[in-house]
């Protein structure tokens, strides 16, 4: 029997999936990514089943779709006693470890987003999602000097540096341990993330002029300015985020590794003349979904399957138990079982299924929201819903995702 591969991923925070060179993104510098996609297998349909982080993060980590996992709101925590796929790897005879943002425990809503007070908030061990190791902070929007605590630091300190090379260097260092077990680890970037304003060390930012827009974005006075200033921010954190990742890359030894890259969820940066995320439009939905295995030889796959992030735990446990993994679905499930009530975040709960042709989107009350055809509109600037002419096909669809 094979030896047991070590599993690597890495998970980023807004990432929106065609943002990267290798996709064709002339606002993007990615040349780590466009180097690790070029010998790996991209899962181009890629979603995020609920595109908000607590939600996101608690689908990615237990493998069930939110609230069932027992995440409803952006305030929930992962339930006590959760089994998630640190558990599951660990009765496979993995040593797991967690690196970065966890965004799954208790918050103050008074509190402000950004600052040390969410930064410096402690995890409990019982809240750590059963990683043997973790080493991490619950949420602040720190891009740069992160505050750290976990196994081996049991008060919060402070890192200096940006927080992407400072989880990758801490993971390294961590991964070269000689372990006696093949090793499961996530490091968890907010990068991309909001304040987009915030430093990016050695990385020059484009001109909000020269950004390249897509013609879902409403153009013309502040709005056109604020979406390009943002925008300019964002890839300068890609930029470094990617840099980040080619050190770690170049850095540890993953001969033997099964290697991850995705975002929890993406951000819409004036796309219908909305920000943030939240909504079931692409730039929220969609993510980046990457893997390559270190022990193939194999060059450049495409799978345009309608994978999830809810996938990947059970992704993850076919590596470790030698089995080959197949898309058994013909659609993804998406939703925000309810609104968040955070400035600029989608305002409404919904759910609805997408696939490489199709996105249909229910309201909270059953009633159809959103209906595109993706092959033709990409950018989602004609919604069907209101076309009398595919009343029986809306029902269809409608009597699909609720057979009341």
């Amino acid at each position: 029997m094979l030896r047991q591969p070590n599993i690597l991923w890495i998970i980023t925070t807004q990432w929106r999936a065609p943002a990267a060179a290798y996709k064709g993104d002339s606002n993007a510098r990615t040349p780590w990514l466009d180097g690790l996609v070029s010998e790996s297998t991209d899962y181009t349909q890629a979603v995020t089943p609920h595109p908000l982080g607590p939600q996101a993060r608690a689908a990615l980590l237990t493998g069930r779709l939110c609230p069932e996992n027992g995440v409803s709101s952006y305030w929930d925590q992962l339930p006590l006693k959760t089994r998630t796929i640190a558990n599951a790897l660990e009765d496979r005879g993995y040593i797991t470890a967690f690196f970065g943002k966890w965004h799954l425990a208790k918050r103050r809503k008074d509190a402000p987003f950004v600052g040390e007070e969410h930064a410096k908030m402690i995890v409990p061990p019982e809240r750590r999602g059963g990683f043997e190791f973790w080493e991490g902070f619950e949420s602040g929007f720190l891009i740069n000097d992160p505050w750290l605590h976990g196994t081996r630091l049991l008060e919060p300190r402070l890192f200096k540096g940006y927080q992407a090379d400072v989880l990758v260097q801490r993971a390294a260092e961590w991964m070269k341990i000689k372990h006696s077990r093949p090793v499961f680890c996530v490091i968890s970037m907010e990068s991309p993330h909001p304040p987009y304003h915030a430093p990016t060390p050695n990385v020059t930012k484009l001109n909000p002029s020269e950004i390249r827009l897509n013609p879902n974005v409403p153009r013309g006075g502040e709005f056109e300015e604020k979406v390009r200033t943002e925008i300019a921010g964002y890839y300068a954190h890609i930029e470094a985020a990617d840099r980040s990742i080619g050190k770690l890359i170049t850095e540890t030894d993953l001969t033997n590794t099964v290697l991850v890259f995705s975002s929890v969820h993406g951000d819409m940066h004036g796309a219908h003349g909305l920000f943030r995320k939240g909504w079931p439009y692409e730039e929220s939905v969609r993510v980046p979904f990457v893997v390559k295995d270190f022990r193939s030889k194999k060059g450049k796959a495409i799978d345009d399957a309608p994978v999830s992030l809810v996938d990947l735990p059970q992704m993850s446990l076919a590596w470790a138990e030698g089995r080959e993994w197949k898309c058994g679905q013909d659609d993804a499930l998406i939703s925000m079982p309810v609104a968040s009530g955070i400035p600029l975040q989608c305002d409404r709960a919904w759910r609805g299924f997408r696939t490489a042709k199709h996105k249909f989107i229910l309201n909270a009350d059953g009633r159809p929201w959103l209906y595109f055809d993706l092959e033709r509109d990409p950018f989602e600037l004609t919604n069907l819903v209101g076309d009398t002419e595919r009343l029986e096909e809306i029902e269809r669809l409608r009597w699909k995702l609720n057979p009341h």
